[in-house]
């Protein structure tokens, strides 16, 4: 009886102390945990990184995951499944090489691509290019599979190998004195330093939350100026897909740090909708409304009403919303977006912030991508210098799916306004990248990577690196460029040749080669095969299309001074009085379109004369920017 009795006491103690617990608002209970340093919160294990922050630093990031976990447990949130597959090394590296676009090397076709691709390769790319093609070839030797081709056939050497080596990689100590400069004309595996290899990673990163903290860095502009994302064709941008893929790799194999990637098999999501529907459906879906759209319309007008009430709103994204309002709301939009009949002033800012925020955490794939979200942590874990942070973060934003890189591109934009106003919405650059890393790091279903839930301060820290550099990380770098006009000009040289063993040519080069030993008559001339010496414009002299202005085009001359904002005023004064209506309030830019570039937006800035020696066979043209 006495341990009965005894035994009643206790449940009810612990029921009272669970009622009490509950009583108690979500961030107060996460305030005592993080009050205990010696206990991390529950279901959460620290990393290093963590436990280098003091332990209030990361109050709202706890915060926003129990408003996450707390969502999820009220079924507001479907349950979305990434599935995996085990794959063996072999496999790993087959994939690597399909997704650089080198998937010849694997079936033994000739494609002609991929020789192109494989002929632009810096040292450092063409070795990291090597090393998983021979791990390739060594799993299908072990597994008796088909011959495969020896490395030599493909590059033509066996010593172009790089050794892996480490670099100074101690931490950036107090606020920088100077502005450092990054240089888009060199590869940034071929620019790294090497030092002797008894260098290590330092053991333990430390992060300051001081927006002073983080150094400040310029692009000096070429005399090619600066391309953004969206001023290449989408065929040309798909090269910079492959190529960036091969830096990074390269990247990380010369800094010693391996490079891993997720393997995600198949993807569920709705296929209509607003919440939880893949981006390229939303948008497929979107664009019958209004055609050319890059970022979802529900996204636009949530960012939109934010910018237009909300910037200014104290702790804006950190103080939640009405879970039953945002569920009630949200049920609405389902309902009434596309009908154009839902009610905008009813959206309070908190509750459209809720919204923002479960968009993105509801997609069925992460923004950035399951595939390279260990990447995206490796790059802090493992490199401590925000220089080689941002390069690495660089090319991890441009192997971003074209609808992720312009959806992920505006919801920075609205980040860098939220903490523009800081004085007034008491949001800084740490406090937003706390309350975004779990929604964009933390997700539904299986995760691809345990390490996501292990690291807030990394998480964290990757979003401050990309509010804060956004302007710098969806710029192409030059060399990229570069590569990618070699590409496309072997491409055309190749095509050449396999025109010249083509059946009829070679019949009528028969023909020709008989005509050409006759007698020649002595007023007779060789035919002149230059098609500029043929055409009437001289050496130096474009002649500009502008086909929505009255003077439609225009013989200009060329010098080492002329700029692309030069030719876009002098069509400006032509035609100031005759402009079509169709152009008026409209960006014009200057376009070089063919030759050995797909269609390439010219910064203002770029020196012509420069462009034209780079791609003389081009034409130009000016027409809107694309937005």
């Amino acid at each position: 009886e006495q341990c009965q009795t005894r035994l009643s006491w206790w449940k009810f103690l612990f029921s009272s102390l669970s009622l009490f617990r509950k009583s108690l608002p979500r961030c107060r209970r996460i305030n005592r945990m993080l009050s205990n340093e010696s206990a991390p919160p529950p279901a959460f294990s620290r990393s290093n990184s963590q436990a280098s922050m003091d332990s209030t630093s990361m109050e709202d990031f706890w915060c926003e995951v129990e408003s996450i976990k707390e969502s999820s447990e009220d079924g507001s949130e479907e349950a979305t499944l990434l599935e995996f597959k085990p794959a063996d090394e072999g496999e790993l590296e087959a994939e690597w090489l399909q997704d650089v676009g080198l998937s010849t090397l694997i079936s033994g076709a000739e494609e002609e691509d991929g020789q192109a691709l494989l002929s632009t390769l810096t040292r450092t790319q063409a070795a990291a290019v090597q090393k998983r093609y021979n791990t390739y070839t060594q799993t299908l030797r072990k597994k008796n599979k088909h011959t495969v081709r020896d490395v030599r056939d493909i590059f033509g050497t066996n010593d172009s190998a790089v050794t892996n080596s480490c670099l100074d990689c101690g931490l950036d100590k107090g606020s920088p004195s100077v502005t450092e400069e990054i240089s888009y004309e060199v590869s940034f595996s071929e620019s790294i330093t090497v030092l002797p290899k008894t260098q290590e990673w330092p053991k333990n990163q430390r992060f300051k939350k001081e927006d002073s903290a983080l150094p400040k860095f310029i692009v000096r502009k070429s005399r090619f100026g600066l391309t953004e994302v969206g001023d290449l064709s989408a065929e040309d941008m798909k090269k910079i897909r492959y190529l960036s893929l091969i830096e990074l790799t390269a990247f990380y194999d010369a800094l010693g740090v391996e490079l891993k990637r997720n393997r995600a098999e198949r993807v569920r999501g709705r296929e209509n909708g607003l919440f939880g529907v893949p981006l390229t459906i939303l948008l497929e879906n979107d664009q019958r409304k209004v055609p050319g759209i890059k970022v979802p319309l529900i996204f636009q007008k949530l960012l939109l009403k934010l910018e237009e009430t909300g910037l200014e709103t104290e702790g804006i994204l950190r103080v939640p919303g009405s879970a039953s309002r945002v569920k009630n709301l949200h049920q609405e939009l389902e309902a009434k977006f596309y009908e154009d009949t839902f009610d905008w002033d009813q959206v309070r800012n908190n509750d459209a912030a809720g919204l923002l925020k479960m968009f993105v955490r509801e997609l069925p794939s992460p923004l950035f991508t399951v595939e390279y979200l260990p990447a995206f942590i490796t790059l802090v874990e493992k490199i401590s210098k925000i220089k080689l942070q941002l390069q690495a973060l660089h090319l991890l934003i441009m192997l971003l799916p074209e609808a992720n890189r312009d959806t992920a591109k505006a919801f920075l934009q609205f980040l860098k306004k939220v903490v523009a106003n800081e004085g007034k919405n008491k949001m800084n650059l740490w406090n937003v990248s706390m309350i975004v890393a779990p929604n964009l790091f933390i997700y539904k279903g299986k995760r691809a990577n345990q390490q996501e839930m292990q690291a807030a301060a990394t998480t964290a820290h990757i979003v401050r690196l990309l509010i804060r550099y956004q302007d710098i990380l969806w710029t192409v770098p030059s060399f990229l460029i570069s590569q990618v006009r070699k590409m496309n000009e072997a491409a055309m040289n190749n095509s050449k040749r396999q025109l010249m063993f083509d059946k009829g040519v070679r019949k009528l080069l028969r023909r020709k080669t008989m005509e050409r030993d006759r007698p020649e008559r002595p007023e007779s001339k060789p035919p002149n095969t230059d098609s500029r010496e043929n055409s009437d414009i001289p050496e130096g002299v474009i002649r500009v299309y502008a086909p929505l202005h009255s003077k439609v085009s225009m013989a200009i001359q060329l010098n080492s001074q002329t700029k692309a904002k030069d030719i876009l005023a002098r069509f400006h004064c032509e035609n100031s009085r005759g402009s079509s209506q169709n152009m008026r309030g409209q960006i014009q830019s200057l376009h070089e379109i063919g030759g050995n570039i797909g269609q390439h937006c010219l910064d203002p800035d770029a020196y012509m004369l420069d462009v034209y020696h780079a791609n003389p066979q081009a034409e130009w043209v000016i027409k809107p920017k694309a937005t």
